[in-house]
């Protein structure tokens, strides 16, 4: 089920609002919990009822393995056994074709695939319950109630797509939501960054979408024209950021009007002056589980700088992997290691040259912004293409290797679709060359000049005029945002993260 689908707008989420709250008031705290928990279950089977036998296994599992170290001595043999069985878990559905195809290409053998189907949130429900066991092993937290731990995994604004969450961190909050004996007055702040996040992915990234999936419909094999890949390059850069960005802003927006503050997952990404900004600003709860649950467990940069560059990479590298069971999610993953290793190296070099002052230079500053979104968008250039292959060519396309100008291909997608149609609809004729400079140029100032959702609506801090107040002028904008999202919805694709 799709937050931006006219089922889930009309139907489940009005059903699960007027459950959970009238079971709050009118039978217990607890049962409350419960409709939460039946209505998670309820979502996910939405997609594949079978799989939510896969679902439940891995959380009784968790939950009997969490339990023992919780409360016996720290067992390394039995967190081994817990963190594998989900790693287990996850190679066999998420990459076992992977491994049958790459084995088939390396050593020419004729393996059949196995046939299965990834299960949605499988990526994500794994990290967030290993999570969950190191921290049982730590002693840092436990839970004997097997109903709020069920909450805590399947809980539906952050079951598919994150954000990643933490036990200690969400199930005070799930047990204050049931047991406070007032409405939560986040209810309408939640609804805003609900309709913020709603008008990103509609109106924005599935708009932008059009012209980054002409491109690679007819970039296969043919030569392909400069401006073309960086039309597509940074389209993509921008419809990734407002597609995954205004997923988590509805998360997080669901879980306010339940009363559960979620963890922030993005802070303005295209604002970053390098490739280490860009990743604590970038999905940033994959980051810290990331540094927390790998990096550091590989040492960290404890073991001197060769290894710590060498951690780093790995990191990346499997982190390019957890998205993906393909050759160019590991590339991807390996580029931001590598460029990771040269901005450490860069800023090794500043500091022992003393040139720390060079990074408050307002020419420095920009030129640090356009070449960390361009290496951005260059990465993600192999994120999305469909395969190496394609990903290479546009890749030397951006970069001289390519025919001069715009095919008549991503032309016609500029003047009829998207926001091209809008403005034909208007009876304003512009050049398609014209119409996506300026579409890239307006996208790429509301993220860089504008507060981000999470300052809109104070969850951040922010000293903007425009930041979000409980008043007529933005109830007046959220139904304008909202009835311009419905119109688009007609046409409901589906969020990027949901295929990992």
């Amino acid at each position: 089920m799709l937050f931006n689908s006219f089922v889930f707008l009309l139907l489940f989420l009005p059903l699960v609002l007027i459950a959970f709250y009238a079971t709050r008031r009118y039978v217990s705290a607890r049962a409350s919990l419960a409709v939460l928990v039946v209505a998670s279950f309820a979502f996910y089977a939405y997609w594949e009822p079978m799989y939510l036998l896969l679902l439940f296994g891995s959380i009784v599992a968790n939950y009997l393995i969490g339990q023992k170290l919780a409360v016996l001595p720290p067992s390394k043999p039995l967190l081994v056994f817990g963190v594998g069985l989900n790693l287990g878990l996850l190679a066999y559905f998420k990459y076992a074709n992977f491994l049958i195809d790459s084995a088939n290409s390396f050593f020419g053998l004729s393996v059949e695939a196995t046939g299965i189907i990834l299960p949605l949130a499988i990526s994500f429900f794994t990290f967030q319950q290993i999570a969950y066991l190191v921290d049982c092993y730590k002693k840092i937290t436990g839970e004997k109630d097997f109903l709020s731990y069920c909450l805590f995994v399947s809980f539906f604004p952050q079951l598919i797509a994150g954000p990643i969450v933490h036990h200690k961190d969400v199930m005070p909050q799930f047990l204050n939501m049931a047991t406070h004996p007032k409405l939560r007055p986040a209810f309408a702040a939640g609804t805003t960054l609900f309709i913020i996040g709603l008008a990103k992915k509609v109106v924005l990234a599935d708009n932008l979408a059009v012209y980054v999936d002409s491109y690679y419909a007819d970039a296969v094999g043919d030569l392909v024209y400069t401006a073309d890949a960086w039309a597509a390059a940074l389209s993509y850069h921008l419809q990734i950021y407002f597609d995954f960005s205004g997923y988590s802003d509805m998360a997080i927006g669901l879980g306010l009007l339940f009363g559960v503050r979620l963890p922030i997952n993005f802070d303005s990404p295209c604002k970053s002056l390098s490739i280490i900004e860009f990743w604590r600003r970038w999905h940033m709860t994959l980051s810290r589980f990331l540094r927390d649950y790998l990096y550091i467990a590989l040492g960290g940069n404890k073991r001197g700088q060769v290894r710590r560059y060498g951690n780093l990479v790995i990191t990346m590298t499997l982190g390019g992997l957890w998205h993906g069971a393909a050759w160019n999610y590991v590339l991807w993953g390996g580029m931001h290691g590598v460029f990771l290793l040269i901005n450490h190296g860069w800023r090794a070099i500043c500091d022992r040259n003393n040139l720390g002052a060079i990074r408050d230079n307002g020419a420095y500053r920009l030129v640090c912004l356009v070449v960390t979104n361009i290496l951005v968008a260059l990465a993600l250039v192999y994120f999305r293409s469909p395969e190496v292959a394609v990903a290479n060519q546009t890749a030397q396309a951006m970069f001289g290797g390519g025919e001069w100008g715009m095919s008549q291909v991503i032309e016609t997608a500029v003047a009829r679709e998207g926001f091209g149609s809008l403005l034909a609809l208007l009876g304003i004729s512009l050049s398609p060359a014209i119409i996506l400079c300026g579409l890239l140029a307006l996208m790429f100032a509301v993220t860089l000049l504008l507060p981000n959702s999470m300052q809109l609506v104070n969850m951040m801090e922010n000293r903007s005029r425009i930041a979000w107040r409980p008043n007529p002028a933005w109830a007046l904008f959220c139904v304008i945002l909202l009835g311009s999202s419905l119109v688009g919805m007609f046409g409901v694709t589906e969020f990027i993260y949901f295929q990992f």
